[in-house]
C-alpha cells in the first residue's frame, strides 16, 4: 500500500505535462489555456501540481513575464518525450482504426524541416489514411482550408487570424548569403521574396516603407530552394521565419528594420477535424520538439 501511494504521488500527470508544454511553448498562460482549450486556473494549478512532484520551480512568473528556469527546461524535455512515447503507443493500438481521405497542406517554410519524416512514420502507422499533401504560401493554404479543399494546414498564421493551435511561435528576420555585399544605411534593399500573397513579403515591404528605406525586388520565386539558391548567389536579403533559416545563409543586419512575430499553427478551418485530421496534428504536436531539428 505504502509503494502504491508512492507512486501514485511521484508519478508524471500526462495532463500536467502537456499544460506545462503548453505554457513554455507561448510563454504565456493566458496563450496556453485558450490552446488547450481549458480555464487558466486549470493550467496555473496543473503546472503547480508537476512543480510539487518535481520538487523544484519550473517557470519563474511575474504579472508580465514567463520563463522556463534550467530546471523546467530539463522538464520541457522530458515532458516532450514522454507525450510524444504515449502519442506513439495510442497510434500503434489504434492506427488500423483511422481511415479515410486527409488533404493536407503545409507552409513553403516547412519543407527542410523534419516533417517529412514525421509523414513518412505517419503513414506507416495509418495505412488506411489516403493522404495527399499540398505544399504552398500560408495565406493560400489557409483559403483552401476555409474552402474546404484541405482538410488540414500546418502553417504561418496571417495577422488578425483567429482559429487553429499554435505549434511554436517565430518572428521574421533578415537573412542573405555569406558573401552579400555590405547595405548603407541608405541603400536600396534588395529582396529576395516569394510572389503574393506571401506573409514575409509582406512583413519585409511594410517595414522597409514604414521606415522609409528604398527597395527593389531583386528576385521573386515560389520555391523556397529557389529564394536560397538566390540569396546564395548575394542577389538580396529573405525575411524568413528565425528558427528554419536554410543551411548557408545567415542572418543580416544592416540597419535594416525589425520584422514581425507570427506563429505556426494547425488548423482545420471553420470545419470540425476529420479523425485522420485529428490524429496528425496530434502527431504533428507530439514530435514538434524534435521537428525544426536538422532533417
Amino acid at each position: 500500500m505504502i509503494v502504491s501511494r508512492f507512486y501514485d504521488d511521484r508519478m508524471l500527470d500526462p495532463v500536467q505535462l502537456r499544460s506545462f508544454v503548453a505554457v513554455a511553448r507561448a510563454l504565456s498562460f493566458t496563450r496556453a489555456a485558450a490552446e488547450l482549450g481549458i480555464r487558466q486556473s486549470t493550467v496555473s494549478q496543473h503546472v503547480r501540481k508537476l512543480e510539487a512532484v518535481a520538487g523544484r520551480p519550473l517557470l519563474d512568473r511575474d504579472t508580465h513575464t514567463v520563463a522556463l528556469t534550467t530546471d523546467g527546461e530539463a522538464m520541457l524535455e522530458f515532458a516532450r518525450a514522454i507525450l510524444e512515447t504515449g502519442e506513439r503507443a495510442l497510434a500503434h493500438f489504434g492506427g488500423a482504426k483511422v481511415r479515410g481521405r486527409l488533404a493536407f497542406g503545409i507552409s513553403e517554410d516547412l519543407v527542410l524541416t523534419r516533417l517529412p519524416t514525421i509523414l513518412a512514420d505517419f503513414r506507416r502507422r495509418y495505412p488506411q489514411v489516403d493522404l495527399e499533401l499540398t505544399v504552398g504560401l500560408s495565406e493560400n493554404l489557409e483559403q483552401a482550408v476555409d474552402r474546404g479543399e484541405l482538410d488540414l494546414i500546418f502553417a504561418k498564421r496571417s495577422p488578425g487570424r483567429t482559429g487553429g493551435t499554435a505549434v511554436w511561435r517565430d518572428r521574421f528576420v533578415w537573412v542573405g548569403g555569406p558573401d552579400l555585399a555590405g547595405l548603407g544605411a541608405d541603400d536600396t534593399v534588395p529582396l529576395v521574396s516569394y510572389p503574393p500573397p506571401s506573409l514575409s513579403r509582406a512583413a519585409a515591404i511594410s517595414a522597409l516603407e514604414a521606415h522609409g528605406r528604398p527597395w527593389r525586388m531583386a528576385c521573386t520565386s515560389g520555391s523556397l530552394s529557389g529564394l536560397r539558391a538566390a540569396a546564395l548567389a548575394g542577389l538580396g536579403v529573405v525575411a524568413h521565419a528565425e528558427t528554419l533559416i536554410p543551411t548557408g545563409l545567415v542572418p543580416v543586419g544592416a540597419g535594416l528594420p525589425a520584422l514581425g512575430s507570427f506563429d505556426f499553427v494547425l488548423s482545420t478551418g471553420r470545419r470540425s477535424p476529420t479523425d485522420p485530421a485529428r490524429t496528425l496534428a496530434d502527431t504533428i504536436r507530439a514530435a514538434s520538439a524534435h521537428l525544426r531539428d536538422p532533417p
